[in-house]
């Protein structure tokens, strides 16, 4: 039996647990009071809880379902870095199964020191401060992996399919991922990694005015990643252009920086400026994603491993 660890970004399970999540994100530091309730705000508004823990567990099932169903003897599991499960805890969950080797998935597509670097740092932390041993592998930069290409590209058609055959015609397409300070990604992977897998993805779709910016940006004096989504809005709205498509292709589940900011901030944005704001469903659990995933460790494992897996039995949940 051996272990499919799925690294997520966490995110509160009720209001109750806004404060720790943000005390957490903040590094030891409380949030003031003004923060703390305007953060509340954003989450009452999309439900009153983040479901990026339960999409990120239902993926991780849906990937351990899939890859016992093609003989690979997994038991899954997530770990978060902000929210319940925290990866310290899955890993000491991980030991007390008596698994010695573990496959961890960063969910995040794009590659960097601020985002999949974080994850890997984190785990190797945690894994020094426990007593039992396991070996680690990691998995990045699947963000050019077909099976993940077509997974958003079947979002992407889901996403205009509202759109009429005329607007279709005119709708201008935004690919969106989270900002990071500029400091953070100089000479890293993370623009080119975007930029790369929105070149393949356009090859697979009908043609249409794309735009690459960036969303969700921090606090602080820094420079962010630009442009941003707004910027971009706004630009296209003076250009009279009045239907719009937001991809979030940085992102693989809901979460408030979907339905949020996007969902609720930019789309009231759009239409204060008499545009048409719609967004492609984020790929969640879909069938096409968890394709992609197995698909994605399955080379892994072969391009890791000279003995693959098969035929050493089913784990649980088999």
């Amino acid at each position: 039996m051996k272990a499919i660890l799925l690294l997520a970004f966490g995110g509160p399970r009720s209001l109750d647990e806004v404060e720790p999540f943000l005390t957490r994100l903040f590094r030891g530091r409380k949030p003031s009071p003004e923060q703390l309730e305007r953060v509340k705000e954003r989450y009452r508004l999309i439900g009153g809880f983040s479901p990026l823990p339960e999409i990120t567990l239902k993926q991780a099932k849906a990937l351990e379902n899939s890859l016992h169903s093609k003989g690979y003897p997994f038991k899954s599991y997530v770990g978060m870095r902000y929210g319940q499960p925290l990866i310290e805890e899955t890993l000491r969950e991980i030991i007390r199964d008596g698994i010695q080797e573990v496959i961890a998935i960063p969910m995040a597509p794009f590659r960097s020191r601020a985002s999949t670097g974080a994850y890997i740092e984190e785990v190797k932390q945690a894994q020094e401060r426990l007593e039992g041993k396991m070996e680690i592998s990691f998995i990045e930069g699947w963000h050019l992996h077909p099976l993940f290409l077509g997974a958003i590209q079947e979002k992407i058609e889901e996403g205009l399919r509202p759109f009429t055959p005329e607007e279709r015609k005119r709708v201008h397409s935004i690919f969106s991922a989270h900002s990071l300070p500029k400091s953070l990604v100089e000479n890293e992977f993370y623009v080119k990694d975007m930029e790369a897998s929105v070149r393949e993805v356009l090859k697979r779709i009908e043609p249409l005015p794309w735009h690459i910016a960036f969303q969700s940006r921090g606090m602080g004096p820094e420079e962010w990643l630009g442009p941003d989504v707004e910027f971009i809005l706004t630009e296209l709205s003076h250009q009279k252009v009045r239907e719009v498509l937001i991809i979030p292709i940085g992102f693989v589940s809901d979460h408030i920086e979907v339905l949020y900011d996007i969902d609720i901030f930019y789309r009231e944005k759009a239409e204060s400026m008499g545009m048409v704001l719609r967004r492609s469903p984020s790929l969640n659990y879909s069938e096409r994603f968890i394709e992609a995933l197995t698909a994605i460790v399955e080379e892994h494992i072969h391009n890791s491993s000279p003995s693959p897996l098969m035929g050493e039995g089913r784990g649980e949940g088999g």
